[in-house]
């Protein structure tokens, strides 16, 4: 039998849809590498089309619900990931062409013997959404969210902030660096423009991460601005004792050594740590590195300082994993709250009398946030509140609560000229009595 000539485009679009059906079943999204797809404009159009349908999944699903009534067909292989990363291209990206969406789309759709009895399904929910596309582009915000999440962020933030949480979904998030030293021409270097103390955005770049000015000379690393509050907010002195529990991959760990304090770096996965210990070397930086298990840990002498980016659902995150807000569901932020808790008792213990805990987490759930320091306040009898004061966030006061906590949403605008938006954090600060 002779062999079917692929068209231009079109084995991109059977390896996205692959990569996507992944995702939809639970997995984490890694963007296709050069390794993977070695032609760099395919593999940026596959990349794109795969993020593009992650960041729109809610739109997507009302649209799918609207022109399936009986919802994607049983065992049709990579329907339901063609269908999706069409409509994206369709809806979305139309600079990449109507008719390549149509006409790959029912091809991608032949030639899998699970799915080819779909392909004029196919067709004809792609041409009905074609006719709607003004219509489903202006589905309001809440649509791009759980209905859960949605009606939980706009009772907790306002209807307001989730109109700044989807702006910040559809846009992504831009590349932020914490730099070694202060250097204009490195951030010139950059394509940069400073936000806050240490921390730059970079505006445009045209090459991956490791290839940019400075990567190899160790003299900055990848961390969100959110990212970077919580260890400026220990305040030591310099030689102060610290531990950064749960650690790994070690943007924390960096700060606190740069900001001259013997850290001990701990996390509980070994590969974790070797990446980390592989990160802080590019640096020229240096920790005790602990492979164990925080909760049961046993240091040999207290610390000044414990810094806490506690494990968490993760959903500040979104902007970068979209597919984060769809795996989550109530019981698995419940688990993580307990969880938090044993972290935290842990992480008091390892204090010194007159010791600072800074508790993070990059969730949007009050659960793991505003309500975990209402059982801080009582519960820990050893740990008493250290408010954040908005001198310690220029530019950032907004993210600043009336209890001194520390609450930043996806929605809020950064300082700098490059503008943008930042991941969604909570931080509160103790001093142990």
């Amino acid at each position: 039998m002779k062999k079917q000539k692929m068209p231009p485009g079109l084995g991109l679009r059977i390896a996205a849809a692959e990569r996507l059906a992944e995702v939809l079943k639970g997995a984490n999204f890694v963007p296709f590498s050069a390794t993977e797809m070695p032609d760099g404009r395919d593999r940026a159009i596959a990349n794109r089309l795969v993020t593009t349908a992650l960041r729109r999944h809610g739109q997507l699903d009302f649209a799918i619900a609207r022109y399936l009534d009986r919802g994607i067909p049983k065992k049709s292989g990579p329907f339901e990931a063609l269908l999706r990363l069409c409509l994206s291209q369709l809806l979305y990206l139309p600079e990449l062409g109507d008719h390549s969406a149509l006409f790959l789309a029912v091809e991608a759709t032949k030639r899998d013997t699970r799915s080819q009895h779909l392909s004029k399904l196919m067709n004809a929910v792609l041409r009905r959404a074609q006719g709607e596309a003004h219509f489903l582009r202006g589905l309001p915000a809440p649509s791009l969210f759980p209905e859960r999440l949605g009606l939980l962020w706009i009772k907790t933030y306002g209807e307001g902030s989730l109109e700044g949480m989807a702006d910040a979904l559809i846009d992504g998030a831009p590349l932020d660096l914490t730099v070694k030293d202060a250097d204009a021409s490195l951030v010139d270097a950059l394509k940069a423009s400073p936000v806050i103390a240490d921390t730059v955005r970079v505006a445009t770049r045209d090459s991956a991460v490791d290839m940019l000015s400075g990567y190899a000379e160790g003299r900055w690393w990848v961390q969100d601005v959110a990212a970077a509050i919580p260890a400026r907010l220990l305040h030591l002195t310099a030689g102060a004792k610290v531990l950064d529990l749960c650690a790994a991959p070690g943007g924390k760990t960096a700060q606190l050594i740069k900001a001259g304090y013997a850290v001990t770096a701990l996390d509980n996965d070994a590969g974790r740590v070797e990446r980390m210990a592989g990160n802080l070397a590019r640096l020229g930086y240096s920790a005790d590195l602990v492979v164990a298990d925080g909760l049961i840990w046993e240091p040999e002498a207290k610390f000044d300082g414990v810094l806490l980016d506690a494990p968490c659902s993760a959903t500040g995150t979104f902007r970068r994993h979209p597919e984060v807000i769809w795996h989550r569901s109530a019981a698995d932020v419940a688990g993580r709250v307990a969880l938090q808790r044993r972290f935290i008792a842990a992480a008091a213990k390892c204090l010194n009398p007159g010791g600072v805990l800074v508790y993070c987490v990059c969730s949007l759930e009050p659960e793991e946030g505003e309500e975990q320091a209402r059982w801080i306040a009582d519960t820990i009898d050893s740990l008493e509140p250290l408010p954040v004061t908005a001198e310690e966030l220029p530019g950032l006061e907004e993210a600043l609560t009336d209890e001194g906590f520390v609450r930043t949403l996806p929605g809020m605008p950064v300082p700098g000229e490059n503008g943008g938006t930042l991941d969604g954090f909570f931080v509160a600060r103790y001093r142990r009595r």
